[in-house]
């Protein structure tokens, strides 16, 4: 997938943009079910939710909660010889490093002065790493590079990544967002991340580069006051990014909260999504949803649109990346968020349920119980 942000996080890239139908796999969510019933009264407390409709492009910056393994790299160390130390002890791409000698990795330069040290000392490194959600350990000699004169692993990391993505919604009694509509994965890896910390600030469509079929489009935009954050990021998953706000962003269509409709409330026909295509504005624009999946547990891919405004159809193709996470109207509640476009057909894709997402960003009470920059170094 094409990235869709063209002001980047120096030498860090990720791609968490509007999911390719097909191309993204599922990963659990924290909404994702176990073998229990819902319980009614949390069922009405969660249909007589309301929320503030988002559609602001925004500017998100993450850190993983680690330094993850994006690939190998060989080392030189001799005019015969070349190796990776890394590659060598087992670690893989998609690995979230979490400590080396018992030091805890939250950037990427600990990593450097911990592999010089070892380097220079000939002491082998003790690295703590998540893979699959499970811990493991690797043992590994770092090896000198003959060329640039320095201690390597043979291993392409990164900790940070920043992108452009769209806002859903913002629940106010709760002080919570939710963005996005589907999990930020590393392009590389396809792992998803597992955020330390971020947040996220308002953005500019500078242009759009429209679909065609076989080549989804991408909204173009830049960060805008940087300095002034508009939440934090707390959860990654795979509904979206969550965490606090604490008012309403500006350019909202909407001054007060409305009803929200839950999965077996959503109805095929005409509704409206909420995004911007051209500087801060939000708009309006019409579609049809011409499928609905009955889910009893969350998953992904609830609904089946189809753009049918023409302003948008010809402002854009259809469905481009960076239009995910924008809200989903229908009869005046918010029924979900787009999340898909489909390659071969712009016009349509798919929307998640609001429900889940509401869900994963604590607004709504849970229905059942849960389990709970590249630098080559």
């Amino acid at each position: 997938m094409k990235p869709n942000l063209r002001k980047l996080m120096p030498g860090l890239l990720f791609a968490f943009f509007l999911s390719l139908s097909g191309i993204t796999g599922s990963h659990q969510s924290y909404a994702a079910a176990q073998d229990t019933q819902p319980d009614k009264t949390v069922l009405g407390e969660t249909r007589d939710l309301k929320v503030i409709p988002g559609g602001q492009t925004i500017g998100v910056k993450v850190k993983s909660a680690g330094v993850l393994v994006v690939g190998h790299h060989l080392i030189e160390v001799s005019k015969q010889s070349k190796l990776s130390p890394g590659e060598n002890s087992g670690l893989l791409p998609g690995d979230l490093m979490i400590s080396i000698n018992g030091v805890k990795l939250d950037e990427v330069s600990k990593v450097s002065k911990l592999v010089e040290h070892a380097g220079k000392s000939h002491q082998p490194l003790t690295i703590v790493y998540k893979r699959a959600g499970k811990e493991h350990t690797a043992k590994l000699t770092p090896a000198y590079d003959r060329n640039d004169k320095v201690w390597r692993l043979g291993l392409y990391i990164r900790d940070s990544a920043a992108g452009v993505g769209t806002l859903t919604f913002y629940a106010p009694e709760q002080g919570v967002y939710g963005a996005l509509g589907h999990v930020i994965t590393d392009m590389n890896t396809g792992t998803p991340i597992v955020v330390g910390s971020g947040h996220i600030v308002q953005s500019s469509v500078t242009s759009i580069s429209k679909s065609q079929d076989g080549d989804p489009g991408e909204k173009r935009a830049h960060f805008l006051k940087e300095s002034q954050v508009l939440g934090n990021v707390e959860s990654n998953t795979d509904f979206g990014i969550f965490g606090k706000m604490t008012r309403n962003p500006e350019h909202s269509l909407y001054e007060e909260p409305i009803p929200v409709a839950m999965s077996d409330e959503v109805k095929e026909g005409p509704a409206q999504i909420l995004t911007v295509v051209d500087g801060q504005q939000v708009e309006r624009f019409n579609v049809e949803i011409i499928h609905v999946a009955r889910q009893d547990t969350p998953a992904t891919k609830g609904m089946v649109l189809r753009i049918t405004d023409p302003r948008l159809i010809d402002k854009t193709g259809g469905i481009v990346q960076g239009m995910s996470g924008s809200p989903i109207v229908q009869n005046g509640r918010l029924v979900g968020a787009v999340t898909h476009v489909f390659v071969n057909d712009p016009k349509s894709g798919y929307g998640c349920f609001i429900e889940w997402m509401l869900q994963d960003s604590g607004a709504a009470l849970q229905e059942h119980t849960f389990p709970y920059n590249l630098k080559a170094v």
